[in-house]
């Protein structure tokens, strides 16, 4: 129970998955912060309203408006001072509770309920990528099946399993530990750690990785690396250090909150004291240098600062998410606008992910069997298919029309292929059907067939030869989108596991700058490392292989709908629908928030110095710098509206 505890408290979680709350009352605990911020604002407007009809009890909703909002801004302030930093923060905190001491505490729990909302919605989304390890943890399994010297199967814990133990893996499982197959053949699918759907056939002495999903057959599989060890494991070790290296978005008013607060708060004192030994002026009173003084802090107190970012943010994000698309924190637009490079993973993000069957061609001399003949015998074959090549197969031969046909002696060798006898012009003729070196230990496959582009399976009729190719079809709209991003200057480069020669024959039709191939997770994250060292980089992925290095970019955008749920939680911008057709209008909305932000720092900032130096010379009443001050809030929000707009 106390690991328990220690975990949740070193986890940095939000309290809905406190171990201390009960079932029924974590719904309490989500946003928590938020909640409180919100119901803050509430009884500040309420304040607002009975401020001049019945002040009693005006204070006592605002004693709750400090209560609430601050004081959380109290102890963070507390803390910050213990430890001699003095930030933007520390100067609101001071000038709001300062504001009750010259008469004027609706302003100061005006600038409370602010600074509490800025600070909860920043939580909120920060939440968000606290995901990514857990979801890894859901992918791999926790117990295997293991095999004793006598070869009777028990479950065993993973992390207890050691080097040299034998695992069982049925047809449907995940491979739980990386391994060498030493007992029966199958094929594999590993589009969670390379991103490609096609299956990989896996026999006696081949290596398989922890994470592959075990497809038609049986394995019998040798450990050879502990748990922590594992391909996911070193995945989950990419994110963890790419999380860690990823660089960390300066604001403008972080850069400068500190020298800003120090001077204000410094000059403050100043004028109380040096004031009256420099003019004559008294200490105390409307006219007083101490009064002058806390109207020079209050005026120059950050609330037009405080929103102008988080109020422009907010408005792209939701403009953003009526469009589809998810982001983790509007600082993310800064960073996006920012980038001159956008890499892409090819499956699954510029293409479907669906292989589909374009072509069946004889191989070799003439064949007395025809195309249409050899499509029916394969689509026979794979009509109980369960890999993607031989979906597609079947699939193609119904867009054709082409009949089934009876298969006798029907036989599957998982891992290799499928074999049959079929009845042809009342000959029976065995057939087989699977991938190269399947039918090349059956009849010498020419060497030029073998250098097809793409995935091919090829079929064996007696001894005639055929070939099928397939193709993962483009994502729609993929070329317009890319066009407009080149038009705005942008270089585009693809990071894919595929094939060098598949990979740059893709890459050439949609007119990419640079193409990257045979790519595995490390590869990317070091080639992703490298590129962000001379350039800003927005990586595009979808799949676990990805997650590594769009954590790593400055900006990862990943796919929503079919995209892992590693690599959406890894990636700081989510496309719901997969519709990169609104790549660019994204980088066109983060050009105008950075814009929109520029403008809202440098009016609020104008504000202050205006309402300042008024107000310490006594030429402006208090209630004035405050009303100038506030207008300067209320421009900067209308300002950020404009965002909303699609």
């Amino acid at each position: 129970m106390t690991y328990i505890f220690d975990e949740f408290f070193a986890s940095g979680l939000e309290e809905s998955v406190s171990p201390f709350l009960m079932k029924n009352s974590r719904p309490w605990g989500k946003n928590l912060h938020l909640k409180s911020a919100l119901f803050s604002a509430g009884l500040l407007l309420l304040a607002f309203g009975t401020f001049f009809h019945y002040t009693p009890l005006s204070y006592f909703l605002l004693s709750f408006v400090y209560f609430f909002a601050g004081t959380p801004a109290l102890i963070d302030t507390i803390e910050d001072l213990k430890n001699w930093e003095i930030n933007i923060d520390t100067l609101m905190t001071l000038a709001a509770f300062l504001a009750i001491l010259i008469g004027s505490p609706l302003e100061g729990a005006l600038l409370l309920v602010l600074f509490a909302l800025s600070g909860a919605l920043e939580e909120a989304v920060s939440h968000k990528t606290k995901n990514t390890l857990l979801s890894l943890h859901k992918i791999s399994p926790v117990i295997a099946t293991i095999l004793d010297d006598k070869g009777i199967p028990f479950q065993k814990a993973i992390r207890d399993i050691k080097i040299g133990e034998k695992i069982l893996v049925r047809a449907g499982e995940i491979v739980p530990l990386d391994g060498i197959v030493v007992d029966g053949s199958s094929s594999v699918n590993m589009i969670h750690l390379t991103g490609e759907s096609t299956p990989v056939p896996k026999m006696i002495s081949n290596e398989v990785q922890a994470g592959s999903r075990n497809l038609d057959g049986v394995l019998i599989v040798s450990v050879n690396r502990l748990s922590h060890e594992s391909t996911l494991s070193r995945i989950i070790t990419l994110i963890t250090q790419a999380q860690e290296a990823k660089p960390k978005l300066e604001r403008f008013l972080d850069r400068f909150g500190k020298p800003y607060a120090m001077t204000i708060i410094g000059l403050s004192l100043l004028f109380g004291v040096g004031l009256p030994l420099v003019f004559p002026l008294s200490y105390f009173g409307l006219e007083g240098s101490i009064y002058r003084s806390l109207a020079f802090l209050i005026a120059a107190s950050p609330c037009a600062l405080i929103i102008a970012t988080p109020t422009a943010y907010l408005s792209a994000i939701n403009a953003c998410a009526k469009k589809g698309i998810i982001l983790k924190g509007g600082v993310i637009l800064d960073a996006l606008a920012s980038c001159s490079m956008f890499a892409f993973d090819k499956t699954g993000t510029l293409t479907t992910g669906e292989l589909k069957c374009t072509g069946i061609e004889a191989i070799g001399e003439s064949s007395p069997y025809s195309i249409d003949l050899a499509l029916s015998i394969a689509a026979s074959l794979e009509r109980n298919a369960v890999h993607p090549l031989g979906l597609a197969i079947t699939e193609y031969a119904k867009e054709k029309g082409v009949p089934l046909i009876p298969v006798d002696r029907f036989h599957s060798k998982p891992g290799f292929g499928l074999e049959g006898v079929v009845e042809v012009e009342k000959k029976r003729i065995p057939v087989f059907i699977g991938h190269a070196e399947y039918i090349s230990s059956l009849f010498p496959i020419p060497e030029t067939a073998l250098t097809r582009h793409g995935p091919s399976t090829y079929l064996l009729i007696d001894r005639s030869l055929f070939a099928f190719d397939f193709l993962d079809a483009l994502r729609p709209n993929v070329k317009e989108a890319l066009k407009m991003l080149k038009e705005k200057h942008l270089s585009l480069i693809m990071l894919t596991g595929d094939n060098e020669a598949n990979a740059k024959r893709f890459g050439k039709e949609i007119e990419l700058h640079e193409i990257y191939a045979n790519l595995r997770p490390q590869d990317k994250l070091e080639k992703i490392s490298s590129l962000t060292q001379s350039h800003r980089l927005t990586m595009v992925g979808d799949g676990i292989n990805d997650a590594p290095a769009l954590a790593r970019a400055h900006v990862g955008i990943s796919m929503g709908k079919i995209g892992s749920s590693t690599a959406v939680d890894a990636s700081d911008i989510v496309f719901l629908n997969d519709d990169l057709s609104l790549l660019p209008w994204l980088y066109r909305k983060a050009c105008q928030t950075s814009r929109i932000v520029r403008q809202n720092v440098s009016l609020a900032l104008g504000v202050i110095l205006f309402a300042t130096t008024p107000a310490l010379l006594g030429l402006i009443p208090l209630w004035l710098a405050v009303t100038l001050h506030e207008g300067g809030t209320l421009i900067v929000g209308l300002n950020s509206l404009r965002l909303l707009k699609k």
